[in-house]
């Protein structure tokens, strides 16, 4: 089984590079953030296109903002809308949806991203992520939590962690709130996979930052246990990332029990050179 997870960053913009990629690799599950569309507008939208291909889908939205989805071509059952405990802000927000897929609960998430350390915003992360441990520890044996979750787990997970300094998703409580979800037997699979390789799935469309390879590992696919001893392959599609009109993120495939292209390395294709050796920073980085 496929797994894959994709914040699309308005899936109506990148409806030309979706459709294609579905098609081009295949996944079996697919969990989608920032859709940015209601659940009627996805499924006028998408609908017809997915029931083609074989994926039916959870969907929850929001016009403009947020919103994440679950497709499936292996089974959608005991849907579950939200986070159960999740604070809002100041209402809930289309930030979680779960489903039961080819045996295996499937999250994907939207995780606030914080805006600021300390802010109202910064504390609503927080709260959102306690409940999101909540959820997981009472949920079943087999399951992964899916998507963009705003933390870069480590400094290895960011190009430079001085650029980062004062800044949100490398914050001790945001890295100290990820790794109580690890502590439930969750596994972080493609650092497992690849330990010591340079591995980003976000670069901030600003300043050529993808081109310079100067980017951050941010969305996640996070297996317990049983799910995790089933990975052949974990991999970032960088290709996703190029050309017109891309998200800022790329997907990131997981391969349960086979790996239909093989074990093929980290990211897909390998990273461009990166910059020649000057100091980068953040682009919003005040002179």
């Amino acid at each position: 089984m496929r797994v894959a997870t994709w914040n699309v960053n308005s899936v109506k913009q990148r409806l030309p590079r979706l459709l294609p990629w579905l098609d081009e690799r295949r996944p079996d599950v697919v969990c989608l953030q920032e859709t940015k569309l209601s659940e009627e507008a996805f499924t006028a939208l998408l609908g017809e296109e997915l029931g083609q291909r074989g994926y039916e889908a959870a969907v929850v939205g929001e016009p403009r903002w947020n919103g994440v989805a679950v497709l499936s071509r292996v089974g959608l059952d005991d849907v579950t809308v939200g986070l159960a405990g999740a604070p809002g802000f100041p209402h809930q927000e289309a930030r979680a949806v779960a489903a039961t897929c080819g045996g295996v609960r499937v999250h994907s998430l939207y995780v606030p991203n914080g805006r600021e350390p300390d802010s109202d915003h910064y504390r609503y992360k927080l709260a959102w992520l306690a409940a999101l441990r909540e959820v997981a520890a009472s949920g079943p044996a087999d399951a992964v939590l899916c998507g963009d979750v705003n933390i870069a787990p480590t400094d290895a997970d960011v190009f430079d962690p001085a650029a980062f300094v004062g800044h949100t998703h490398v914050t001790e409580p945001e890295r100290a709130a990820l790794d109580s979800l690890l502590e439930l037997g969750l596994h972080d699979v493609v650092r497992e996979r690849w330990p010591t390789e340079r591995v980003f799935s976000y670069w901030d469309y600003r300043a050529g930052m993808f081109h310079q390879d100067l980017g951050m590992r941010i969305d996640l696919v996070l297996a317990s246990a049983p799910v995790a001893g089933r990975v052949r392959a974990a991999w970032v599609d960088r290709q996703a990332r190029k050309g017109t009109g891309p998200s800022d993120h790329a997907p990131v495939i997981v391969d349960l029990d086979e790996a239909p292209d093989g074990d093929i390395g980290p990211m897909v294709p390998p990273p461009s050179a990166r910059g020649g050796g000057r100091k980068a920073r953040l682009p919003q980085a005040k002179n």
